[in-house]
């Protein structure tokens, strides 16, 4: 089958300035069709939210995918699948149909597509019950589900245990999301593909991109195992590599600071196989804003396989909030050429009985539109153990309006530590001595929609 996915994501969407991130790279390989004979079914959404350019660009996908298959699997356009594979079509929405059975004839798969209707709500589940059903247990055939969708589920039974019951069975799921006006739930579709999940999704931004994404995948299915495969993967300008970490499989170099070649020897010659590269990547611009992750992405093998790389993109966020301003500086000026001068400065308070601590700290993964309310705990820790009270404070953190989680940089938290409360060191007399101290941090969310049971409570 070739490289049947190929995939790269982060962990994040976004990242404070100077912040790290995790890329990962995926590729999932298989022996050829002709050798390794394949049943192959076709799960395609057609609820209300495909109507329309989504629902004709599918159908233009699907039809691509048969076409390759057929050909691929006897060397001929005959109108007949070949070298003991087969295809079916599953179509869901508020409930899924089988279109077709495990069958041949590329006629009746293309009329079964031409005929999807767009309307209904989202059913994964029977999509996936009716899918798992088609095939037959006795057979030898590799077995295969693509499932396609733009949405999230809105009906029928949760359909992970489903999907997780079909991949115990040994049936290869590979998910296909299009982010549609339902939006599509990408942990989701990582839940029900077949581990590692960077293999196995495919993500399409627009419905014009469909067609070129099935066209891939048919392709490689169809192409035998990968040799000699060369990844070249260089990160866009502003970014560095800040670790890599050795793949199970394969072996990857870092040529620069930017630059990482990744080559496999084989995969999935004689099965399916997945090969996943992973790295931690720092923002090194300090320049906010949606930025692509990598510059360029190239891949090369001895099979010609085809293979498209997403190009992810990351929200670099900065500006730090500041919780205590700095003392405000009264100004002076100096004229002549006077030996000494006296300026009455005005009132000053008293603040500082002795040093002050000036804590940063970062919190994770804020929500937008949400307030934080942020605690601080100083102690102080004698030679015994004991813990002493030196402080607390609690903040609130104004809501940012990024548009989607970021982890917010809390700065200039201040406590002040007088010299006759020390009690770090035994020495009575002893001045500016090391100071033993513990800092404990507690962060919640101020806004929330949660909302008790019609409760009432009287005092």
């Amino acid at each position: 089958m070739g490289i049947t996915n190929s995939n790269k994501v982060a962990d994040v969407q976004s990242v404070s300035c100077g912040g790290t991130f995790q890329v990962s790279i995926g590729l999932t390989a298989a022996p050829d069709i002709v050798t390794n004979p394949t049943d192959i079914v076709l799960v395609l959404d057609r609820s209300g939210s495909m109507a329309g350019e989504p629902l004709a660009n599918l159908k233009l996908g699907a039809k691509a995918f048969i076409d390759i298959i057929e050909e691929n699997t006897d060397g001929v356009k005959d109108g007949v699948i070949g070298s003991g594979s087969r295809m079916a079509i599953v179509s869901f929405a508020t409930t899924a149909t089988a279109d077709t059975q495990l069958i041949t004839s590329v006629f009746d798969l293309k009329t079964a597509v031409d005929n999807l209707i767009a309307g209904g709500s989202t059913n994964h589940g029977d999509a996936f019950t009716k899918a798992i059903q088609l095939f037959d247990p006795q057979s030898s055939n590799a077995k295969v589900i693509v499932i396609f969708t733009d949405g999230n589920t809105t009906t029928g039974v949760p359909p992970a245990p489903i999907a997780a019951a079909a991949r115990a069975m040994g049936i290869t799921i590979y998910c296909i999301g299009l982010v549609g006006s339902d939006g599509v739930d990408v942990s989701v579709l990582n839940d029900w593909a077949t581990p590692p999940a960077v293999s196995h999704v495919s993500i399409a931004p627009t419905a014009a991109e469909l067609v070129a994404l099935f066209e891939e995948l048919a392709a490689n299915i169809t192409n035998p195992g990968a040799t000699n495969i060369v990844i070249n993967e260089v990160l866009s300008q502003g970014f560095a590599i800040d670790n890599l970490i050795p793949p199970a499989i394969g072996t990857a170099t870092m040529l620069d600071s930017r630059t990482i070649q990744w080559t496999i020897p084989e995969l999935g010659m004689t099965a399916s196989e997945s090969a996943v590269l992973e790295f931690v990547v720092r923002d090194v611009s300090q320049i906010p804003g949606i930025r692509q992750i990598n510059e360029s992405i190239s891949f090369t093998d001895d099979a010609g396989n085809i293979v498209i790389f997403p190009s992810p993109t990351i929200s670099v966020v900065c500006g730090p909030v500041v919780t205590e301003p700095c003392p405000e500086p009264v100004t002076l000026s100096v004229e002549g050429c006077s030996d000494a001068i006296v300026v009455d400065m005005g009132d000053t308070f008293l603040e500082s009985l002795g040093r002050i601590i000036q804590m940063d700290v970062t919190i994770r993964s804020v929500c937008p539109g949400k307030r934080v309310a942020l605690g601080v705990i100083l102690t102080e820790v004698d030679q015994n153990g004991t813990e002493y009270q030196r402080g607390m404070k609690t903040l609130t953190i104004p809501a940012h309006n990024s548009p989607s989680c970021r982890d917010v940089l809390v700065k200039c938290i201040k406590f002040v530590l007088p010299e006759d409360l020390d009690v770090s060191t035994e020495d009575p007399m002893a001045i500016c001595s090391t100071r033993n101290l513990k800092a404990r941090f507690i962060a919640h969310y101020v806004d929330t929609d949660f909302r008790c049971c019609e409760s009432v409570v009287t005092l």
